[in-house]
């Protein structure tokens, strides 16, 4: 049963979907992350094993190598697709199971933002670590937000922006958040976001990465 998680695992890492992923070349035609999990399920390994022992432990070496450089956004990408391929096939079990989330992000662009490769990042990384993820896209209005917040009270919010002239819609982001009664904690990440600025506009949480970010969250609902 270890050695099945530990091959879901490594066919994370390796970004193989399922069977018909031609790489590595040398394992053209082997069992992938779909078909392993299938066959977790089969010899009776829960889905929350699953998830936690093959999944979620697959997407944590990922998010190690992208946050020392090792790896780049493409290995990210395609890890996070062989992630996604298990995690289709064990949702509706693991629904059944009553098993809940790490917790919920909520999670999208500034109005005037169109740049999502980061947010997505921060949105697959999220999933492969447990979060329920709500995905309000790009170019978010504050009253989507808050749409979404009143929804899920007690969800992370995540705001990203690309461009300086954008960025600033995060502090009057917040500000209709307080304005209108919600406390949902607020991390902010992008290329012109710092640490400085996050502190600035009193967010909770600051991230340079999709790695990190996945810290940070845990970090303000104190989970490990």
């Amino acid at each position: 049963m270890t050695d099945l998680l530990a091959l879901i695992k490594e066919n994370v890492i390796l970004g193989r979907a399922d069977a018909k992923s031609p790489f590595p070349p040398d394992r053209k035609g082997q069992p992938g992350v779909a078909e392993l999990v299938r066959q977790a399920l089969d010899d009776d390994l829960g889905p929350k094993e699953i998830l936690e022992g093959g999944l979620i432990k697959g997407m944590d070496v990922i998010g190690q190598r992208f946050k020392a450089n090792e790896i780049y956004v493409p290995e990210v990408l395609i890890a996070a697709r062989a992630m996604k391929a298990g995690m289709a096939i064990i949702k509706e079990p693991l629904a059944e199971t009553g098993a809940k989330p790490v917790g919920t992000l909520i999670i999208g662009t500034v109005k005037g933002d169109l740049h999502d490769i980061g947010k997505n990042l921060v949105a697959m990384m999220m999933e492969g670590a447990g979060f329920h993820i709500i995905d309000l896209e790009i170019d978010v209005p504050a009253d989507k937000f808050i749409g979404a917040m009143q929804k899920h009270p007690d969800a992370i919010v995540a705001m990203s922006a690309l461009l300086t002239n954008t960025m600033v819609g995060m502090e009057a982001n917040i500000k209709a958040f307080r304005d209108a009664g919600l406390s949902n904690p607020v991390m902010v990440g992008g290329a012109p976001v710092d640490e400085i600025y996050a502190n600035k506009i009193k967010a909770q949480g600051y991230a340079k990465d999709a790695a990190t970010a996945v810290e940070v969250a845990k970090q303000i609902l104190g989970v490990n």
